[in-house]
């Protein structure tokens, strides 16, 4: 790796480390370019109880941005820093994030869809789940994200966490994968749910990935300095890679959101 497009920080609630402890463990690491992609706000806690450990607030987005367009300028000569953020794509509240990322200037977003509809009295995608229903649900969702054109790329898109048949698992992520080859869409295998042993990456998934020939990028998705490069979780991602045959690509263009 060279590039890691998944960070975040302190002010998502439930990491650890500030924008500069980032930027030094990336060039401790040899990393040449260090995508910052903190947990998005949502003006809808507005009106609702702000007690998710989740994403920053709102009113935090200004400090944060600023914070990783100072660190772009100041080690712009050893490091490319970028301000992006990782959002849900929520049809409700998307056209209100917008305005709020654009006026920031923020420069990117991953797709991370942690929960379905508009998140509010809906359920979260990696709770073990039997029902077809909502893994069509979760597949639609993010379908109609991808077809935005908006997000650079698509982290951990395995995250749905089916326990009912596979035939329909397969069947729906084919539909996911098929999207993302349309629209251009990188997939991220994740190196946080390697290091934590999770229920993704799923290789079930991943073939299906491989044989759609979908292009695929690696992210730490980092929650401590010393996770923006994991070289054992990188080296389980690239044996999976390998073992698939899917299309790794190393360094990969930012979408504009400000267009």
């Amino acid at each position: 790796m060279i590039a890691n497009y998944h960070t975040h920080t302190f002010r998502c609630g439930h990491a650890e480390g500030r924008e500069r402890d980032y930027a030094e463990a990336a060039l401790s690491a040899g990393l040449k370019i260090l995508g910052f992609s903190d947990h998005t706000p949502y003006d809808f806690f507005d009106s609702e109880p702000r007690n998710r450990p989740m994403r920053m607030k709102p009113e935090e987005l200004p400090d944060y941005a600023e914070a990783v367009r100072a660190l772009a300028e100041e080690y712009r000569d050893r490091l490319e820093i970028h301000l992006g953020v990782e959002a849900e794509f929520y049809p409700r509240y998307f056209p209100r994030l917008l305005e709020l990322l654009r006026e920031n200037g923020v420069e990117y977003m991953i797709l991370g869809q942690h929960f379905l509809g508009n998140e509010i009295g809906d359920s979260y995608s990696g709770r073990p789940c039997p029902d077809r229903r909502e893994l069509e649900r979760y597949v639609a969702q993010t379908i109609e994200a991808l077809q935005t054109g908006l997000f650079t790329y698509f982290a951990h898109p395995d995250l749905f966490h089916y326990v009912g048949s596979e035939a329909i698992f397969a069947g729906e992520m084919r539909k996911l994968c098929r999207a993302a080859k349309q629209t251009d869409t990188p997939l991220e295998i994740n190196l946080l749910g390697l290091r934590e042993g999770r229920h993704y990456p799923n290789s079930c998934f991943w073939r299906i990935a491989a044989e759609e020939g979908n292009s695929v990028i690696l992210g730490s998705d980092a929650h401590r300095p010393e996770h923006v490069l994991d070289p054992q979780s990188e080296e389980k991602a690239i044996e999976l890679a390998n073992e698939l045959g899917l299309q790794l690509i190393g360094t990969l263009p930012l979408r504009p959101i400000n267009t």
